[in-house]
């Protein structure tokens, strides 16, 4: 069975206004819950949040130079998916550099993942690290562009 594609067109949030990381993540939880039919898994908003809040108190996913990599994993999810959102406004994310984070990919795994997780991880990682990518979604004009971006680069497969 083919690997889905880590992104999808739907999964891709332009220009977000989100005052804090919580609401960041409420907005995030409402698109996986919609684009991924999760609400018929048994899967809540609050679950997802929950999820993402937790890890995050483990320590930072601000990456650096402008980029967040929050992630969880949940019982009920059958394969890793992401979404990508460019923010309006950057937000404070307690990054490694102290930079507010204005692009984020957020990683939503099955509980039991293990490598696949981290796999999809590390290559989302890398396509971020890459000052040429990072300014090329920055300077995109809406979210078909963003996902345009993110598709063209074979990088970006689920693990």
């Amino acid at each position: 069975m083919p690997t889905p594609p880590l992104f999808s067109a739907e999964g891709v949030l332009f220009d977000l206004n989100a005052g804090s990381q919580k609401q960041l993540f409420q907005e995030i939880s409402s698109l996986l819950i919609k684009s991924q039919k999760l609400d018929s898994k048994g899967i809540a908003c609050r679950d997802i949040v929950a999820a993402a809040v937790e890890r995050e108190r483990l320590g930072s996913t601000g990456v650096g130079n402008g980029v967040a990599l929050p992630h969880a994993r949940l019982e009920g999810i059958d394969h890793v998916t992401a979404v990508f959102v460019k923010l309006a406004t950057p937000l404070k994310f307690d990054s490694v550099d102290d930079r507010d984070v204005d692009l984020v990919a957020f990683l939503l795994a099955p509980e039991n993942a293990g490598g696949s997780h981290l796999r999809a991880l590390a290559k989302v990682s890398r396509l971020l690290r890459r000052q040429e990518m990072r300014q090329r979604l920055r300077s995109a004009p809406n979210a078909e562009a963003l996902y345009m971006i993110l598709a063209e680069s074979q990088d970006v497969k689920a693990a």
